[in-house]
C-alpha cells in the first residue's frame, strides 16, 4: 500500500507543476483576456443598474446564482433585464454618475502587457455600453471588446437585448476565445477572471487565472490551478521575464 503522505506529496507536488505552467503560460501569452465585471472593475455592472433602476434586492440574488453556474447565463441574464427594464437615459445617467471603478492595479498591469505587445481583450457578459467605457480608461480598442448589447426603441425605451451574440450564452467567452485564435493565429491565450463562465472559457484558452481581488466565487477558487487576489500578483510575474 502506497503512504498516504507520499500521495499527497504527489499531488501537491502536481498541483504545483501545474501552477507554475499557468505562470509560464502568462508570462509568455500572446493574447490576454479578461473577464470584466468583479474583475477588472470592483462592481457587477448588471446590479449597480439594477439598483440605479430600483430593483437592485431583486436582480443580486440572481447575478450570484449566474456566477455560481447554478442556472444557464442567459435565462439570468434574460430574468435579471425584464426586471430592470432599463431605458437608454437610465443606462447613459449610469455611466455619468456612477462610473464604472476600475480595480487597483488594472490599468498598471494593462499596460505592462501593452509594452510587450500582448493583445489584450475584455470578453464580459455584461453590457457593451459599459465595458466600451471601460475599455477607453484603459486604451483598449473598442474591437477588441465582446459584451452584451442592450435594445431599445426609437422613444428609448428597453427592448430587450441581442441575444445572437456569444456572450449571451452560457460556453459563450470560450466560443470568442475560438474565434479570437481562428483570426489571430493565436497559440497562446490566457483568460483571467472571477465566475464560473470564466472558467469554462480554459478550454479553449491555453490557461485559466482565477481572480478574487473583488469577490471569492469558491467553485472557482477551488478549480483554478492560479489563484489571485490582486493584479499586483500578475504583475510580479511578468517582472522574472
Amino acid at each position: 500500500l502506497r503512504s498516504p503522505c507520499l500521495l499527497y506529496h504527489r499531488r501537491c507536488n502536481q498541483t504545483m507543476t501545474t501552477q507554475s505552467q499557468t505562470q509560464e503560460m502568462f508570462r509568455r501569452a500572446e493574447a490576454v483576456c479578461f473577464d470584466v465585471d468583479s474583475t477588472v472593475i470592483k462592481e457587477e455592472g448588471i446590479d449597480e443598474l439594477a439598483k440605479f433602476c430600483g430593483v437592485g434586492d431583486a436582480v443580486t440574488e440572481m447575478t450570484r446564482n449566474a456566477m455560481g453556474g447554478s442556472v444557464t447565463f442567459k435565462k439570468a441574464l434574460s430574468e435579471r433585464l425584464s426586471i430592470i427594464r432599463c431605458s437608454r437615459e437610465q443606462v447613459n445617467k449610469l455611466i455619468t454618475d456612477h462610473p464604472p471603478q476600475l480595480t487597483a492595479g488594472i490599468k498598471e498591469l494593462v499596460d505592462r502587457l501593452h509594452e510587450r505587445n500582448v493583445k489584450v481583450f475584455l470578453i464580459s457578459g455584461g453590457f457593451r455600453c459599459i465595458v466600451e467605457h471601460v475599455a477607453t480608461q484603459l486604451d483598449i480598442p473598442l474591437d477588441h471588446v465582446y459584451a452584451n448589447r442592450l435594445k431599445f426603441y426609437f422613444n428609448g425605451e428597453y427592448a430587450g437585448f441581442d441575444d445572437s451574440q456569444p456572450t449571451a450564452e452560457s460556453g459563450g467567452k470560450g466560443r470568442v476565445i475560438n474565434m479570437l485564435k481562428e483570426q489571430y493565429g493565436f497559440k497562446t491565450v490566457v483568460m483571467i477572471g472571477d465566475g464560473a463562465t470564466d472558467l469554462e472559457a480554459c478550454p479553449p484558452a491555453s490557461a485559466f487565472i482565477g481572480f478574487g481581488g473583488n469577490v471569492v466565487r469558491p467553485q472557482v477558487k477551488e478549480r483554478s490551478l492560479w489563484y489571485v487576489t490582486s493584479f499586483g500578483e500578475l504583475l510580479k510575474e511578468l517582472e522574472k521575464i
